[in-house]
C-alpha cells in the first residue's frame, strides 16, 4: 500500500507495521468482516510450490455494516498487483464474494462505495448489475447497489457454478 495510485483508488493511507498487524487481527477476529485473498492462478501454476504470498494479486472484502439490516453487505475489491489488472480477476473475485454472501450469509443487498475517479471499478460493478443510488461530492464517492431478486440470484449462481469452497489448508499438513 505504498503505491500512491492504490492509495488514491482505494481512498487508503499507508499504515505502520503495528497498524497492519492490528488490522489483520481485526479481519481474523471480527464477525462483521469477510475477506478473500486474490491469487494470480497463472503465476501459481507456473511456480509449483511457490509461497502463496508471491502469487497474491489483491483482495475482495465484505462488511456487514448495518446491524439493523443483516441482509446488507458492503463490498469492495482491490487488484493491487498492476500486472494482474485487466485480466478479470476483480470480476471473478467479486462474483465469488457475492455468491458467498448470498449462499452462506443470507445477504440480499450489496453496496459498493467507489471513488468518482475510479472508472475501472465503476465499470466492473456496473457490469455486475450494480446501479448508482447516490453520489457524495464531499467524499468524491459513488454508491452503487445490487438487490438480489430471483433473476439476479439465478444469474449470480450461474456465473459462479464452477466455484468450489474448500478448506484453506489441509489440516493434516498444518504444523502442530
Amino acid at each position: 500500500m505504498q503505491s500512491e495510485e492504490l492509495q488514491r483508488l482505494t481512498a487508503s493511507e499507508p499504515l505502520s507495521l503495528e497498524q497492519e498487524y492490528a488490522m489483520q487481527r481485526s479481519w481474523r477476529e471480527d464477525a462483521d468482516k469477510c475477506t478473500f485473498i486474490v491469487l494470480d492462478a497463472e503465476r501459481w501454476q507456473a511456480q509449483p510450490g511457490a509461497p502463496e504470498e508471491s502469487c497474491m494479486a489483491g483482495d475482495v472484502n465484505l462488511f456487514l455494516t448495518d446491524p439493523g439490516d443483516p441482509t446488507l453487505g458492503e463490498i469492495e475489491v482491490m487488484i493491487a498487483e498492476p500486472s494482474c489488472r485487466g485480466k478479470g480477476l476483480g470480476t471473478e473475485a467479486v462474483l465469488a464474494m457475492l455468491s458467498y454472501g448470498v449462499t452462506k450469509l443470507g445477504l440480499t443487498k450489496f453496496e459498493a462505495k467507489i471513488g468518482q475517479g475510479n472508472e475501472p471499478s465503476l465499470q466492473l460493478f456496473r457490469k455486475l448489475h450494480f446501479e448508482q443510488v447516490a453520489v457524495s461530492s464531499v467524499f468524491q464517492e459513488v454508491t452503487l447497489r445490487l438487490t438480489m431478486n430471483t433473476c439476479e440470484r439465478q444469474w449470480l449462481l450461474e456465473q459462479t457454478s464452477h466455484v468450489q469452497e474448500r478448506p484453506y489448508r489441509d489440516k493434516l499438513a498444518e504444523p502442530h
